[in-house]
């Protein structure tokens, strides 16, 4: 207990420290003021064995044993540059964040590029909280990959420290470094189902120019005249016109709709906040996926009936950051 718990704290005082050398970059060029060696634990196991070899040689006075022993030093010792040299040169450079839902991994592009000819392999990536990736660059000069991270919550999730070792060639030494990347992923809320479609609809009311009105025949509002066909219904006939000699022509009726809807925030009153932003995630995916216009109403916002890609992104960046403290950046952001 007390030996895992000093590994445990003077690992995480190594980590800091490697990270306050390591300020938030575009792109990196891995150096010796970056790149970290220990023997690994089968070199710790290694080192032993030669001291015990070396020891039976004193005892005995073996040449051959003796012999043995200074070369495998020497190989051990040879190790420790090309361990080095796995890592020293190789060239980091932070691409995107891609957005997800809560719940998801997300997804974090960087690129590897190559120093000159030299070729590097066994080379393995992580973020903090993620898992393992491993990649060779024997033949490609760059390698493009992609890291995952897991989003417990809605907001901007900043990408943890990331992670480069190798074990590269015998497994003796361990070289790694951290590195702080400079990448943010949107998170978006995690869709809840619930509710009806029919609380979302929006009504006629008020002016009605400045609201988005569809048509529908068969309806009781006048709107003109059309020239009367054969089988149309006596009862249509403009008959005043008909009588003043300006030809027969049949009234024309339409049933006015707004077909829009309207996401708001006091649809569910009963609802906590985050259940709220949920359920309200989960209709506008809804929406989006039938081809229907919706806008969305929270305290402080308001986002304008519309349909599309660009209106869906628009839509989930405002529920994401509702009543954190990165609201402000997507409102930068949004037209």
């Amino acid at each position: 207990m007390v030996i895992g718990s000093i590994r445990q704290r003077l690992g995480r005082a190594v980590f800091d420290w490697s990270l306050r050398r390591s300020p938030r970059l575009k792109q990196l060029t891995l150096n010796q003021r970056r790149i970290y060696i220990m023997p690994s634990r089968a070199g710790f196991v290694f080192l032993m064995l030669l001291l015990v070899m070396l020891i039976l040689a004193i005892n005995f006075q073996n040449n051959l044993m003796f012999a043995v022993t200074f070369l495998l030093a020497s190989l051990f010792v040879v190790t420790i540059l090309h361990t080095y040299a796995n890592l020293s040169g190789l060239t980091i450079r932070f691409i995107r964040g891609h957005p997800c839902f809560v719940g998801e991994q997300a997804a974090f592009d960087l690129t590897l590029t190559a120093k000159g000819a030299r070729q590097y392999e066994s080379i393995q990536l992580r973020l903090r909280s993620g898992e393992e990736t491993a990649v060779d660059l024997i033949e490609e000069r760059q390698r493009s990959l992609t890291l995952y991270q897991k989003a417990s919550r809605r907001g901007f999730l900043p990408a943890d420290a990331l992670q480069i070792e190798t074990f590269y060639p015998l497994g003796l030494f361990r070289a790694w470094t951290w590195l702080q990347v400079d990448l943010k992923s949107l998170v978006y809320p995690r869709p809840v189902e619930g509710g009806q479609l029919s609380d979302l609809s929006g009504s006629v009311s008020g002016d009605q120019s400045q609201a988005h009105i569809g048509e529908r025949h068969g309806g009781e509002e006048f709107t003109g005249l059309e020239q009367y066909q054969d089988g149309m219904s006596l009862k249509r006939v403009a008959w005043k016109n008909y009588a003043r000699g300006q030809g027969m022509y049949a009234k024309q009726y339409v049933e006015l709709n707004d077909n829009r809807r309207w996401l708001s925030w006091d649809l569910w009153p009963e609802l906590s906040p985050e259940a709220r932003i949920s359920r309200l995630t989960w209709w506008l995916l809804q929406l989006h996926r039938r081809g229907e216009e919706y806008g969305l109403l929270l305290p402080g916002i308001e986002i304008s009936p519309d349909r599309g890609e660009a209106h869906r992104v628009r839509v989930l960046e405002a529920l994401a950051c509702f009543g954190l403290d990165d609201q402000h950046r997507i409102q930068e952001r949004t037209p």
